[in-house]
């Protein structure tokens, strides 16, 4: 396949082509975009956030894992990382993972009655 398309222009042009293709549902293409960014700003949260919520929303869930595991070790306290991080281990079946990272999710975001 040819990447020419998606690694086209500058970080914000590529940003803003992921982005749209995200908020038109197109999962796949929006992670074809931010691969290449995320590998070109690797410390910016947003792509990789972004990226991660797009291979969850592609059914690509290991990859979202493993973004999704970067955040976190990266930023222990990043809420959403941590919950989509829950949500993707539940969507794989791994539910006692799921439960761990979905119970420190509701902490940080201050839902203590779940716990």
């Amino acid at each position: 396949m040819d990447m020419t398309y998606y690694d086209h222009g500058t970080p914000a042009e590529r940003w803003e082509r992921a982005r749209m293709f995200f908020d038109a549902n197109d999962y796949a293409a929006a992670a074809r975009v931010l691969d290449g960014l995320v590998a070109q700003v690797p410390e910016q949260t947003g792509p990789r956030l972004l990226l991660a919520r797009s291979y969850y929303h592609s059914a690509q869930l290991r990859r979202a894992e493993a973004e999704l595991r970067i955040l976190v070790e990266r930023d222990p306290v990043e809420h959403y990382a941590r919950l989509m991080l829950g949500r993707t281990l539940e969507r794989q079946g791994r539910q006692e993972e799921a439960d761990a990272q979905l119970r420190i999710a509701s902490a940080l975001a201050g839902d203590f009655a779940e716990l």
